[in-house]
């Protein structure tokens, strides 16, 4: 992927995703511990304006994460998984090649000794 300008940036979706997450751990430092320093609240700050700016990077290279919406569409949209209803197909698609004496599948007898 390449640098795009005209690739749009979703700056309404990564500021709340950011809201949601920096005020989980604003409140978490808050009850958990008993850091009440201004300094580690502005550290979160800083984290979420580095975490929408590298979202809107990746955004410019033309990456976009599924919405849950999208991915339920997906799952929907596929046929239902029959369980136990079929064999499975073999990893490289091609039918078992025939027993060999090699592979347990010739005869179990010795062949005869050579008399000399």
């Amino acid at each position: 992927m390449a640098w795009n300008a005209a690739n749009p940036v979703p700056w309404k979706r990564l500021a709340i995703e950011w809201l949601v997450i920096g005020t989980v751990v604003a409140l978490i430092s808050f009850v958990t511990t008993e850091n009440r320093e201004l300094s580690s609240y502005l550290t979160i700050l800083f984290g979420g304006v580095v975490y929408v700016a590298f979202g809107a990077l990746l955004a410019k290279f033309g990456y976009q994460r599924k919405t849950l919406k999208q991915i339920r569409n997906e799952a929907a949209a596929q046929p239902a998984r029959q369980v136990g209803r079929t064999s499975a197909p073999s990893p490289s698609g091609r039918p078992k090649p025939a027993p060999t004496s090699r592979t347990g599948g010739g005869s179990h007898q010795s062949p005869p000794k050579r008399k000399r």
